[in-house]
């Protein structure tokens, strides 16, 4: 139990229902979604999209989205991959000709066809109850309407507002500027396209004047998109991955997401004593650190589109995480994982919903950088992620750019199970991080016995592109002993991800759990 004289926030009990996200409309919204009738799919597909509206920076209907889900009365768990693909035209040969080594995150080169919404459709009517037009329903009111921008929606408008190009700062800023907290932000073109869908489905977002609009916003840019590119768009269902630690199963999405990363960190940390270690201590995070470079090193050799990627098997393996286990020094950071990892590899926005019978949704939806690639279809406002800049230009590299192709993707939806029983739908946004933040997740609710709201309010680090990026919540003393080791510590500007968990008791009553690094809440009934 929480220090009621420190500040902090009470996880969220019900038996009804329960939803938790990073928005309270979007919240409110699927309790609605659930107390009409709908299920977990409809309430969590509802929210999901007003979340495009609630928080435009972070996602929207010119993104993916990958699901996890644990149907009413069962133990099972299915997946959907909902994430686009290159236009056909793509070649990773032209980019490398022009003189990148990267894809340009800013291009329409990097602007895979948005999967989301034919995810949406097909989830919907597949394993959904209402129907599209009630579903989506609150996002149009609420994207005619408008809503007032909340606080840390606000902070990351400022931020990321830069990127926005052309007609996506016509449409994504208020009279020209980033709006102020508290100030009204509408979006009446998503509103028409969404009605549109509403009535006709899928294929009036990938067909006809919404498609020709967002066509033209990328060739005009100098993308290779097309109308079939746009037509052909098909969610592919998926079998889920898995690892256990000690005595609990966290079930991830497979490939082209980076979920077997998490495992395979997971895999790593169960071969350290994690558990006698001060939860906030240099110690911790040091084997952390050390344990997400080498994971993370094996993700960026061997993750890709899941019919070109060969080492799944590979990056799963007990063996495999042994072997980069015995590499990491307890007393001192890693300079490259690359260069240690070589000899054991040689031969790559979230809301979760629980009903009353009990189907379990983990459901991830983005756009990856802060408001995407910048560009928008002229017309509607169509917002494009830029996941294309996950692809690799390295020739023949499993994970290189190719026209068909899905890139490497960082949002991943998980859910755990012990014995053999769902009991925590859960998510970590913030790009990168999201399989350490599974990992820490996971080592926090079995090594140190926090409950989801606890663990969702731990401090956090985390080490990318060179910095260990420590959150203020450590000590100094913490701080300075990890610089001690060879790590470059610096405390980040912007918290570290974004975490939602619903845990389903053994009595049966919902415990929600809602990161305070965002603006929302769990809610249930």
């Amino acid at each position: 139990m929480r220090d009621f004289q420190l500040p902090g926030r009470s996880p969220v009990f019900a038996e009804g229902g329960m939803c938790a996200t990073s928005h309270p409309l979007a919240a409110m919204t699927a309790i609605d979604i659930l107390k009409r009738g709908g299920n977990a799919m409809d309430a969590a597909i509802a929210g999901a999209v007003l979340l495009g509206i609630c928080e435009p920076q972070m996602t929207g209907i010119g993104g993916d989205c990958f699901v996890l889900w644990s149907p009413a009365g069962s133990e099972d768990i299915v997946a959907l991959n909902g994430s686009g693909r290159a236009a056909t035209g793509a070649t990773a040969a032209e980019l490398r000709a022009a003189g990148y080594s990267t894809v340009p995150v800013d291009s329409a080169h990097a602007v895979t066809v948005p999967g989301a919404m034919d995810a949406f459709c097909t989830l919907s009517d597949k394993a959904g109850k209402i129907g599209l037009d009630a579903i989506l329903a609150p996002a149009i009111y609420y994207a005619d309407a408008g809503i007032p921008v909340a606080p840390r929606v606000a902070f990351d408008w400022g931020q990321d507002q830069t990127r926005l190009q052309g007609r996506g700062r016509d449409h994504y800023l208020v009279n020209g500027a980033v709006p102020k907290t508290g100030q009204m932000f509408r979006a009446p073109g998503q509103a028409e396209v969404l009605r549109r869908v509403a009535k006709s489905g899928r294929d009036a977002f990938y067909t006809g004047e919404i498609a020709d609009d967002m066509i033209a916003a990328l060739n005009a840019m100098g993308g290779h998109h097309t109308a079939e590119d746009f037509a052909a768009t098909a969610a592919t269902p998926t079998t889920p991955i898995s690892g256990t630690y000690k005595s609990i199963e966290l079930v991830e999405h497979p490939p082209n997401g980076q979920g077997a990363t998490a495992i395979l960190m997971m895999n790593i940390l169960s071969h350290f004593n994690i558990a006698g270690m001060d939860p906030f201590g240099p110690e911790r995070a040091h084997i952390e650190a050390e344990a997400a470079k080498l994971a993370y090193d094996a993700r960026n050799r061997f993750i890709a589109d899941a019919a070109h990627m060969t080492r799944l098997d590979h990056m799963l393996s007990e063996k495999t995480a042994a072997d980069l286990a015995a590499l990491i020094d307890p007393k001192r950071a890693m300079a490259s994982p690359a260069a240690v990892s070589e000899s054991v590899h040689k031969e790559t926005i979230y809301i979760t919903v629980v009903d009353r019978d009990r189907m379990a949704v983990s459901l991830i939806y983005s756009i990856f950088q802060g408001f995407g690639s910048g560009i928008a279809s002229d017309k509607f406002g169509i917002l494009f992620q830029n996941r294309g800049a996950g692809f690799s230009l390295e020739q023949d590299h499993a994970n290189e750019l190719a026209g068909g192709k899905r890139p490497m993707h960082t949002i991943i939806p998980a859910i755990l199970r012990e014995n053999g029983c769902v009991k925590m739908p859960f998510g970590v946004m913030g790009g990168a991080y999201q399989p350490n933040g599974h990992a820490r997740m996971v080592t926090n609710l079995v090594d140190f016995g926090m409950d989801p709201q606890t663990a969702n309010d731990a401090p956090r680090c985390f080490t990318d592109a060179g910095t260990m990026n420590v959150e203020r919540g450590y000590s100094d003393s913490t701080r300075a002993a990890l610089a001690e080791m060879g790590h470059t510590v610096a405390i980040p500007e912007t918290p570290i991800g974004g975490a939602q968990a619903i845990h389903i008791r053994e009595d049966g009553v919902l415990e929600g759990a809602s990161d305070p690094r965002k603006d929302g809440c769990a809610l249930g009934y």
